[in-house]
């Protein structure tokens, strides 16, 4: 039976974040962890948070992720040397990996993966799958893990990112740093079931943009102009910007099926563009020819209200029960480049409090990434711009 533990921490030294959150998340715990999971953010030294880790919990199995911020029961927190940590005792999981996962190879690679999870145990019912958020196809991740796994398996979790530049993110598994690699981490603790949902709040505007020619989750031309430099002029951003200064922006819009955008309370699903190599755009998931896209505005009221809509659904469909942990996922660009500090804090309280059980907060570990996993009218989904929360309950 797997039992969660988590803590953050906002402290300088990589080796005393370390030490800090393993101490607060293990207090009083008698078991040994054998899962510790980190979200870091990218001004921690990666290799030396995953050494120390191990000579501190030397068989515990230790998976990592960087992120442009962390949630934890602590709250939020969005520095460069911010570190949250979920600890998992039991061992009804089963943990796979890929080193080098790209756009070309996200099916192969998951594929492998799977095959890899489904051999080491049975009963899979969940995987929290964590990939590179730069330069991958995650749909046909999706698709892979579905086809092996099936597509009752929920699939959440995150791509990893760095402070919004688009430059380079990291992952970790079997002590080794990765800069496009990808981990699966799967339950088959039969007594556990997970609850998932996702919402932006931004608005589609003006004239949509036409995929004219693309392969996979590569376009290459919009409205038959070189993709990149339509795409800039379109946001009205000089020929020199990069992601980083079209990410905060430049959320592009595809329109949902009426069954899809009446459970997501809103007619689009968003991604993002983390990577051009010249004129081609490298998109989160895959877009053939014909797609349209729409530019959009950030609506913070109704990033509000969507965020409180979202809680109270997930809440009436847990018809009492309390959660034992809560994985997070939330956009880099919801973050402190959204709003400040105090309303930051005042909508991850308002989100966290509805799943307190007698005035304290379940096990969370969030982050902000490039984009977050979650189940969208009962189908796996990758979204982008989305808060996502991952309830996991005891029956």
């Amino acid at each position: 039976m797997l039992q969660f533990y988590s803590a953050s921490t906002r402290i300088v030294n990589t080796k005393r974040s370390v030490s800090e959150c393993l101490e607060v998340a293990l207090q009083g715990v008698t078991e040994s962890p054998s899962v510790l999971l980190f979200n870091a953010s990218v001004g921690h030294d990666f290799n030396e948070m995953i050494e120390y880790a191990k000579s501190l919990q030397p068989n515990a199995q230790i998976l990592a992720a960087s992120c442009c911020g962390v949630v934890g029961r602590e709250g939020v927190s969005e520095s460069m040397k911010d570190m949250a940590l979920m600890a998992i005792t039991g061992d009804d999981f089963a943990i796979a990996g890929s080193s080098q996962i790209f756009g070309y190879n996200s099916y192969e690679e998951c594929r492998k993966m799977a095959i890899q999870l489904k051999e080491q145990k049975e009963g899979i019912n969940m995987l929290y799958f964590l990939a590179s958020g730069i330069d991958i196809n995650n749909t046909e991740c999706i698709r892979a893990f579905e086809e092996i796994l099936g597509a009752e398996v929920t699939i959440f979790g995150a791509t990893s990112s760095d402070n919004m530049k688009g430059y380079v993110s990291y992952q970790s598994f079997g002590n080794e740093v990765m800069e496009h690699g990808a981990f699966a981490l799967a339950f088959c603790d039969p007594t556990l079931s997970i609850d998932t949902q996702a919402t932006h709040g931004f608005l589609a505007i003006g004239e949509p943009l036409t995929v004219t020619k693309s392969h996979d989750n590569i376009i290459e031309e919009l409205d038959g102009k070189p993709a990149w430099p339509t795409f800039l002029a379109r946001l009205g951003l000089p020929e020199t910007a990069e992601c980083g200064n079209s990410i905060p922006v430049g959320a592009l819009a595809e329109v949902l099926s009426k069954s899809d955008a009446k459970e997501y309370g809103n007619r689009h699903i968003l991604r993002v563009v983390t990577k051009h190599e010249g004129d081609a755009i490298f998109y989160a998931t895959s877009c053939p020819v014909g797609t349209q896209l729409w530019l959009t505005v950030r609506d913070e009221e109704r990033i509000f209200t969507e965020m409180d809509r979202m809680v109270n659904a997930m809440i009436e469909r847990a018809q009492g029960k309390k959660p034992i942990a809560v994985f997070h996922a939330d956009c880099l660009a919801r973050g402190r480049y959204l709003t400040n500090r105090v309303l930051k804090e005042e909508l991850v309280h308002q989100m966290q409090t509805p799943f307190y059980s007698d005035n304290v907060c379940p096990p969370w570990l969030g982050m902000y990434g490039f984009g977050e996993f979650a189940r969208l009218n009962g189908k796996n989904t990758y979204h982008n711009y989305t808060t996502a929360l991952y309830v996991i309950y005891r029956s």
